[in-house]
């Protein structure tokens, strides 16, 4: 009464239906594709970004010009490895910030010369 045809053939002939691997592959397959893209498409750039970042921290010497987090713009007047950096942000006005809070640097560059004739 309670029992399915396919389910009374399978215990007539004495096999029970065991769950394959093709089935389990089949309903796993979606969720390891989404995590395939989100590595690719997510998480791999981040950590190229933030590879990027910290050299470009460690890069860090006297005279480049830095923004920090907070958008303040300075000249590095003493750079120390692994330890704060003293930022020059007006005449005079020097800072101590951590390596940590310097979001872009700028390189020295030569000035141009507006003046010049053409």
């Amino acid at each position: 009464m309670f029992i399915t045809p396919a389910f009374a053939q399978a215990a007539a002939t004495g096999t029970a239906a065991a769950p394959g691997g093709a089935d389990l592959l089949i309903q796993f397959a979606p969720i390891l594709i989404m995590v395939v893209i989100f590595w690719f498409l997510i998480f791999r750039p981040q950590q190229k970004r933030m590879k990027a970042h910290q050299a470009m921290l460690a890069a860090v010497s006297r005279g480049d010009t830095v923004v920090t987090t907070g958008g303040l713009v300075g000249k590095v007047t003493k750079a120390v490895a692994n330890e704060d950096l003293e930022v020059e942000i007006a005449q005079g006005t020097r800072v101590k910030i951590s390596r940590s809070g310097v979001a872009d640097v700028r390189s020295k560059s030569t000035p141009v010369n507006d003046n010049k004739p053409a």
